[in-house]
């Protein structure tokens, strides 16, 4: 059984996730509206990942006789500068998602809750490699630039990411 301040913590990390997808989804129609479908495709599997791992969270709470609660979300902003500062954004997003997770482990371990521990071990993996991709994703932008050509070539790379489903090489 889950104690009031894990299940908290837990339907938090709920919507946390759930705000991470419509971040990516918005981020992904800003990035079609410019006519970037290499990241726009890529930042909607972000979208439909970062879903994936909400159902997660919501099938454990509910699985522990406890119950997964959805709540409001904010609206995600709808425009960017650049499409530095929203691969910006969303490297600062994953970690604060990295900073909730490694929270709730603390809790597990202090509780001791080692179900939930080892449960939680599947998003600390996930979120290091999250953060691996979004800041090789700033290092490519780094060296490709996004001016002129170089937003065109960016995009392409971007768009290799997600039709190939795999992690930027580094």
């Amino acid at each position: 059984m889950l104690s009031k301040t894990m299940v908290d913590k837990l339907n938090a990390q709920i919507n946390l996730e759930y705000f991470s997808s419509n971040i990516y989804l918005q981020m992904s129609a800003w990035c079609a509206y410019k006519g970037l479908e290499g990241c726009a495709d890529f930042l909607r599997k972000q979208a439909d990942e970062e879903m994936m791992h909400m159902h997660k969270l919501f099938d454990y709470v509910n699985e522990t006789g406890a119950m997964a609660v959805v709540g409001q979300i904010d609206a995600p902003p709808v425009d960017f500068k650049s499409i530095k500062e929203l691969f910006t954004k969303t490297y600062e997003h994953e970690c604060l998602v990295t900073k909730r997770i490694n929270e709730m482990v603390a809790v597990a371990m202090k509780e001791p809750d080692y179900a939930t521990f080892n449960f939680l071990q599947w998003y600390v993996a996930e979120q290091h490699e999250e953060e691996t991709v979004f800041k090789g994703i700033l290092d490519k932008i780094e060296l490709i630039g996004v001016e002129g050509r170089g937003v065109y070539l960016f995009d392409k790379y971007i768009g290799k990411l997600a039709a190939q489903n795999v992690e930027p090489v580094e």
